[in-house]
């Protein structure tokens, strides 16, 4: 089999782990029938079609117009994603992040270790806000891969990347959790699901048994790496030396006074620090966390880094062809959202899991099919707007706390993204992989982090 390109392969021989072992096979078929992100978006919204057809009763007209009318109904929520994917990516290539990367890419001296430490940042990245996360697993795959080649380590890179990508299997539990943030702001479309009372993130995303859940995923992904991380005798493809990116500051020549505009400080440091007194003002004034704080929060956080307009405007750039791939994407999935919703499909779903639940295992199986659901809708805050009042509902009816049934969703949310290739799509733009690449070490993150969000949710409800 041909290596992946700007990439050096080490033939496989028969040492490995039984783990390692094992997963060859599964390699071997991810590598060559898993589509494209594309194709697979595009295969999932006839997929649905058969099934509201088959399971509704909707005819072909009225699937159809429900599907267009889909297409733009979730206009406002792919602004909010947009940014904090560009953000993100903005913000871990200012200098002061990439510099931070550059000496954590030097940390890990050893193959094994060099997995689990990638994995283990982009998770903490992925806590903070999962635009950030993504990035900086893919930046740091690539940093780490090309460092480990010059010490003389064999790296298997698309692991690395898989390891990047496993950090965002626990982005609902942190500060960016659209679902949580939605269900704690006034107003939200949550509302009335919740009897007009918000549900604090003191309650769910900083509760303390989402915390320890957070931390024991963390823990517990990190040794499922280790065991199947490729050894000795594994077939090992490698970061070419040539291949990692050489950052460019973004600078421009001075001719012009306009040019000392942009070559200046203080356009940006202005900037940032008005919408720093913003937020401060935002928070002191009673106002909580919601997507457009945390894009705001982090937008002033590069005008505060950046050097200047030039630099600004070079890394806007460069980020924007990262993001263009999944707002192609996104009008497709709020396509099938609108089929799912406008057909009942989503409630045929929902009503399946809770027609035998209990108030012990409702939070178990909301999860399941909140991760089935992830599959035809790969959005946290797209699946809360149709599938969060149906299961709060019904967990209301069980009596079932609410935070429960809100951490219940977001969990089966970001469990099933490490077999969805939809947000894999700019860290491997990142790192120049597929999805078909990492998928079969990103279905060892699914396995072993399904176990403790399970575990979680039925303990919590005891």
């Amino acid at each position: 089999m041909s290596s992946t390109p700007g990439t050096t392969e080490t033939p496989p021989r028969k040492e490995g782990t039984p783990l390692s072992r094992a997963m060859r096979p599964v390699n071997h078929v991810v590598e060559r029938f898993i589509p494209s992100a594309l194709v697979f978006s595009i295969v999932l919204t006839f997929i649905v079609a058969i099934l509201a057809l088959i399971l509704t009763g909707t005819g072909p007209g009225d699937l159809v117009v429900h599907w267009g009318d889909g297409l733009a109904g979730l206009l406002d929520f792919i602004t909010q994603m947009a940014l904090i994917l560009l953000l993100g990516h903005i913000l871990a290539n200012t200098g002061p992040v990439r510099r931070v990367l550059a000496f954590l890419g030097s940390v890990p001296r050893t193959e094994l270790a060099s997995y689990v430490f990638v994995f283990a940042v982009a998770a903490v990245a992925s806590l903070i806000t999962w635009g950030l996360g993504l990035v900086v697993g893919g930046l740091l795959a690539r940093e780490v891969a090309y460092q480990g080649r010059v010490r003389g380590l064999k790296l298997h890179f698309p692991m690395l990347v898989a390891a990047g990508f496993a950090g965002f299997v626990v982005w609902h539990m942190g500060y960016s959790a659209s679902g949580p943030l939605t269900a704690a702001t006034e107003g939200s479309f949550l509302m009335d699901s919740l009897g007009g009372q918000p549900v604090p993130i003191s309650e769910t995303v900083f509760s303390s048994w989402n915390m320890i859940a957070a931390v024991v995923t963390i823990l517990v992904v990190a040794l499922a790496l280790f065991l199947v991380a490729p050894r000795r005798g594994d077939k090992i493809v490698e970061l070419a030396q040539d291949a990692r990116e050489q950052a460019s500051d973004g600078q421009e020549e001075i001719v012009t006074p306009a040019d000392r505009v942009d070559a200046s400080r203080l356009p940006t440091l202005l900037l940032g620090l008005m919408l720093v007194a913003y937020l401060v003002l935002h928070f002191v004034q009673g106002g909580t966390l919601t997507l457009d704080t945390v894009n705001w929060s982090f937008l002033a956080l590069i005008l505060l880094l950046v050097r200047n307009p030039f630099e600004l405007i070079h890394l806007t750039k460069n980020a924007a062809s990262n993001v263009g791939e999944i707002l192609l994407q996104f009008p497709l999935y709020a396509g099938i959202l609108g089929m799912m919703s406008g057909t009942g499909l989503i409630e045929v779903f929902s009503d399946a899991v809770v027609s035998i639940s209990n108030p012990v295992t409702f939070g178990l199986l909301a999860f399941l099919a909140a991760g089935l659901v992830n599959f035809f809708v790969p959005s946290g805050g797209g699946q809360f707007a149709v599938q969060g009042p149906i299961m709060l509902g019904a967990g209301a009816d069980l009596g079932v706390d609410p935070a429960i049934t809100i951490m219940a969703v977001s969990y089966g949310d970001q469990w099933t993204n490490m077999i969805q290739p939809f947000w894999a799509l700019p860290l491997l733009a990142i790192a120049g992989l597929k999805m078909r690449d990492i998928l079969g070490y990103t279905t060892v993150v699914l396995i072993a982090s399904g176990l403790v969000f399970a575990g979680t949710l039925l303990i919590v409800s005891l």
